[in-house]
């Protein structure tokens, strides 16, 4: 090894020897000046116990409250059945040249089985 490594490596441990020394110093035992009794805390402890967790996240958190919908069922599952049976549903227009779907997509074979499947009722 070079002399100039040896003396950099002196040097980096001599700072981390005195990063070491000036660590925090023990203070001893703190005492605890509280004003409520032992059956205050005792009972505060009980209350504690039996709440809910505010610090619960995830599957620990409980039972959500119920969602409150405006929307009507069937509206709701009309618009999922035409979903459902709308052939176009997985284009992305982001897809395509100039951010069109095509005129084959929207005409011709897959029109006329979505004209169909509309006047079906499905």
């Amino acid at each position: 090894m070079k002399t100039s490594k040896i003396i950099t490596i002196a040097a980096l441990s001599l700072v981390a020897a005195a990063g070491v020394a000036q660590a925090e110093e023990y203070q001893g035992v703190t005492t605890v000046n509280s004003v409520a009794s032992r059956a205050e805390v005792n009972s505060q402890a009980v209350v504690a116990a039996h709440s809910a967790n505010p610090y619960a996240t995830g599957a620990n958190a409980g039972v959500p409250a119920a969602l409150v919908s405006q929307a009507d069922r069937n509206a709701v599952r009309a618009g999922a059945v035409a979903a459902a049976h709308d052939p176009t549903w997985n284009l992305d227009r982001k897809a395509f040249v100039n951010s069109t779907i095509p005129s084959q997509y929207t005409q011709g074979s897959l029109a006329v089985r979505r004209a169909a499947t509309r006047s079906a009722g499905l």
